[in-house]
């Protein structure tokens, strides 16, 4: 299915969100206010709300609460998406600047601020305590996820257990958060909403995963890796597998261009090549593939419906994307 056909059951939905979305953000502060027309001019493909909708729609009904619940995702993702621009002092998102590059650091932290307290202010304002609950606990593992990941990344230890755990934080628990909360939403029980939880965090995880191959994969553009997780010596799954299939002294020679080289065009060539030929790439394709089933079986027991073929759907589009 293409996105479009994904969003089918919810289009009614997906298109009474948009200006609900918009009026949540109203402000009278000039900045503010151009600054929020700016990120509403460049948004994405809405996966987050999408997932809302969809878990809410395939678990009971679309009700005043998800519309809540999709809004406090989406400005949570915003806020945590501008914050991370200004982290790594990043001036460029899906080819357009990022709020940093146009306006500063200092504006782009508060109005990252803003757009996390104006989501507890709506989900209080509607007592949504429970959905409130769920994305404030994802707020919290998001930032573990990141710092875990900066200190392992100078140390360059990072584990499969630990890749794993840093990945589940940093994507899956977001994805967790859509799922569960459009389930809540919808208000069913304990049970059927952590059925969706689970199914959230194992996409989640599928996600991170696919996003991860990328790097080791040529894209369109250059005919080549892109290499960006090497530029940051960032240790993903390819490439920890492979560092664990081979001996002692090759392990070494590529820590050591990792380490040192890692922005150099030739040494990138040589640890993608190395993450190739011992098994990292096939390791990785597996392990996205097992993580899509078991996503695939959380929704086992929720009744057949238009929206739960449409989140079975996302599994295999996650799996066939091209970026």
């Amino acid at each position: 299915m293409s996105t479009e056909e994904i969003k089918r059951p919810i289009e009614k939905e997906m298109k009474e969100f948009e200006p609900f979305f918009k009026e949540q953000l109203k402000s009278p502060n000039v900045i503010l206010s151009a600054i929020v027309n700016y990120i509403l001019r460049r948004k994405g493909k809405q996966m987050r709300p999408i997932l809302v909708f969809l878990s809410s729609m395939a678990t009971g009904n679309v009700r005043h609460n998800t519309y809540i619940a999709a809004t406090l995702i989406e400005l949570l993702h915003t806020a945590t998406l501008i914050h991370d621009d200004v982290v790594d002092e990043t001036y460029q998102r899906r080819g357009q600047f990022s709020v940093n590059a146009i306006w500063n650091s200092k504006i782009s932290v508060l109005v990252g601020d803003y757009l996390l307290a104006r989501g507890m202010q709506i989900a209080l304002d509607n007592d949504q305590f429970e959905i409130l609950k769920i994305v404030s606990k994802a707020v919290g593992e998001i930032s573990e996820g990141e710092l875990d990941q900066i200190k392992h990344a100078h140390k360059l230890d990072i584990t499969e257990d630990l890749y794993y755990e840093i990945i589940r934080k940093k994507t899956a628990t977001l994805i967790a958060a859509c799922t569960e909360s459009g389930c809540v939403a919808a208000q069913a029980d304990a049970e059927t909403a952590k059925k969706l939880h689970d199914y959230g965090e194992n996409l989640g995880i599928a996600f991170q995963i696919r996003d991860d191959l990328f790097d080791y994969e040529e894209n369109g553009i250059t005919g080549k890796p892109a290499g960006n997780d090497i530029k940051e010596r960032k240790l993903t799954l390819p490439l920890i597998y492979a560092l664990n299939s081979t001996d002692s002294a090759t392990r070494r020679k590529i820590m050591n261009l990792v380490r040192n080289h890692n922005t150099e065009k030739k040494a990138i060539g040589t640890i993608v090549k190395f993450a190739k030929e011992n098994g990292g790439i096939e390791y990785t394709r597996q392990m996205m593939d097992k993580y899509s089933e078991k996503a695939r079986e959380c929704l086992n027991d929720i009744p057949d419906s238009e929206a739960k073929k449409s989140l079975l759907a996302l599994v295999d589009y996650n799996k066939n994307r091209k970026k």
